[in-house]
C-alpha cells in the first residue's frame, strides 16, 4: 500500500514515514502544499495524509483541489486545530477523516484501515484472493491450484494491484508510479520484465490467469481464453 504524506514539521514527518515503512507501507512525504498537489494529482496513491497547516498552499485547498479534479483517494486531515468547528469543516471539504495532534501512531493505523475498508491491522498477514490464486502479502507468498512460490517486493507489488483491479486493464503509466513512484527514472522495460516474471509465477503456481497485453493502454489480469 502506497501513502502519501504531506508534514511541514521536519521531525514529525520523518517519525511518521520511519514508523509508516515499519509497518510495511511505501511512503512518499513531502513539505509543503505545492508538492502535495503534484504528488496528490499523480492518482497514486492508496491513502494521503495531509497537514492541514501546509507552507505556501494550506491543506484544505490541496484537500479541495484535488477533489474538483475527480480525485477519490482517501485522505486523512492531520491537524493541531482541533475544535467542533475545524473538523467539521474539514469533513465537509472532502476529508474521509480528521485526526488531531498529537495523536498516538496506532490510533492513525486503525483510521487508515477504516478509511481503506481494510477490517485487519495492515501490519498483520493479510492476503487477497482473485480467481484460483491467492496472494498473501506479508510473506511474499502466491498460492495456486497446484502449489505456491515466493515473489520479489516489485512482483508482489504489481500482482496487488493487478488483483484489486478487479480485471480491469491497468495502464502502464499507472503501473509504474504505482511501483516505483512518481520520482524515480525507471525504464520502461523493466515493467515488461516484472511482467514477464510475473507471467512465469502464475504459470508456476498452475493457475488459470493470465496478463494480457492492451495494445497501446497496457496490461490486464483475466481468465485464460479456449481457444
Amino acid at each position: 500500500m502506497r501513502i502519501l504524506l504531506a508534514e511541514d514539521d521536519t521531525q514529525l514527518n520523518k517519525a511518521l514515514t520511519y514508523q509508516l515503512e515499519s509497518a510495511d507501507f511505501s511512503v512518499d512525504s513531502c513539505s509543503d502544499g505545492e508538492e502535495a498537489l503534484f504528488y496528490g494529482e499523480q492518482n497514486i496513491y492508496d491513502v494521503i495524509l495531509l497537514d492541514r497547516m501546509l507552507p505556501f498552499m494550506e491543506g484544505t485547498d490541496v484537500l479541495t483541489t484535488l477533489r474538483k479534479k475527480g480525485i477519490a483517494t482517501p485522505i486523512i486531515l492531520i491537524t493541531a486545530l482541533g475544535t467542533l468547528a475545524d473538523k467539521i469543516t474539514g469533513l465537509d471539504l472532502g476529508a474521509d477523516d480528521y485526526l488531531v495532534k498529537p495523536f498516538a501512531f496506532e490510533e492513525l493505523l486503525a483510521r487508515i484501515r477504516c478509511v481503506t475498508r481494510r477490517p485487519h491491522s495492515l501490519a498483520e498477514d493479510s492476503s487477497l484472493t482473485f480467481s484460483d490464486i491467492t496472494w498473501h502479502m506479508n510473506d511474499n507468498l502466491l498460492t495456486g491450484p497446484k502449489e505456491s512460490c515466493t515473489l520479489s517486493k516489485k512482483e508482489g507489488e504489481l500482482l496487488e494491484i493487478f488483483v484489486r483491479s478487479g480485471g480491469q486493464t491497468m495502464k502502464r503509466s499507472t503501473l509504474l508510479l504505482r511501483v516505483w513512484g512518481p520520482d524515480s527514472d525507471v525504464e520502461e522495460g523493466n515493467l515488461d520484465n516484472y511482467i514477464h516474471f510475473l507471467r512465469r509465477r502464475l504459470q508456476i503456481v498452475g493457475s488459470s490467469l493470465q496478463i494480457k497485453t492492451v495494445r497501446g493502454i497496457g496490461y490486464c489480469l483475466q481468465e485464460k481464453q479456449e481457444k
